[in-house]
């Protein structure tokens, strides 16, 4: 069974809500009907490109279960999950094509790329410590930000011609999707089990170093070993917690996630004030006060 995950607001929201104020300094005349159920549809394929990420995610992690409901491969097996995750991605591609803006075609593709890329880099680790957390920021934007950047962008081409306006859409939603994972990676130390409808340290265990291990790191060195070999060793991903909780880890992650929701509202207010324009500076203050 596939399960709602909280990114999904972001993409329903957003399509409906970030044309509000579309313009800087003067309204966008292009609001039709037709380009109103584009942007929805724009919505509707994100979630469809979301969800067919995680369903291959969970294969790739081997995962047995997702909000607490058991994941596609879990009920299906590894083949059909994969098969099922490819049928999504097909839906959402012959949904992009019928919008029929070339422009917007190659916005949401590249969605796809990063999509894969991501997960190539989050295979990948970083010896050099100054590295990581580029590293660490750049895979969490293209497996997280990058689909909520590049559909806001998607949306306000739709709706405005105004490349200042598609810059401002992108910004908003790369800033939000940014924050939106760092907290997500705070919860997994601080949330239980129930709340997040997964086992929590689950990225230690998955081998994974997210912000909270890294900035750990900087006060505990002993880390780096354990985070080379990806907390392979018995013990590794208990003591890596109890690390980051001894830490400013969590604290310092949650600082970082304030920073990008704070860029997020600056590059919206550029926008005439509207309902619209509110609700999305809102948005961004729900990512940092989730608790799932």
């Amino acid at each position: 069974m596939i399960t709602p995950d909280p990114m999904s607001s972001f993409h329903k929201m957003i399509a409906e809500k970030v044309l509000g104020g579309v313009c800087v300094k003067k309204p966008c005349f292009l609001l039709t009907r037709d380009v109103q159920a584009s942007q929805r549809s724009i919505a509707l394929i994100a979630e469809m490109i979301h969800t067919a990420s995680l369903v291959h995610d969970d294969v790739i992690d081997d995962a047995r279960s997702r909000r607490g409901k058991h994941t596609v491969n879990k009920i299906w097996g590894e083949k059909k999950a994969v098969l099922a995750g490819d049928l999504i991605l097909s839906a959402a591609s012959i949904a992009l094509a019928r919008i029929g803006n070339t422009t917007v075609i190659s916005i949401l593709t590249q969605v796809i790329e990063d999509l894969v890329r991501g997960e190539f880099l989050q295979l990948g680790s970083k010896e050099n410590e100054n590295e990581r957390f580029a590293h660490y920021l750049e895979k969490t934007f293209k497996k997280t930000a990058s689909l909520i950047a590049n559909s806001c962008k998607a949306v306000s081409v739709l709706g405005c011609p105004d490349p200042v306006v598609h810059e401002i859409a992108y910004q908003y939603g790369k800033n939000v999707g940014i924050a939106f994972q760092l907290i997500d990676d705070v919860l997994d130390f601080t949330s239980c089990s129930d709340q997040m409808g997964k086992p929590t340290s689950a990225d230690l265990k998955l081998g994974l170093a997210t912000g909270p291990v890294l900035f750990a790191c900087q006060q505990f060195p002993e880390m780096n070993a354990m985070i080379m070999r990806r907390f392979s060793l018995p013990g590794d991903v208990d003591r890596a917690r109890q690390y980051v909780l001894q830490s400013d880890g969590v604290q310092q992650t949650t600082y970082l996630a304030q920073r990008y929701c704070h860029e997020a509202v600056r590059e919206i207010s550029k926008l005439r004030p509207s309902p619209e324009r509110d609700a999305l500076i809102q948005l961004s203050e729900i990512v940092l006060t989730r608790d799932k």
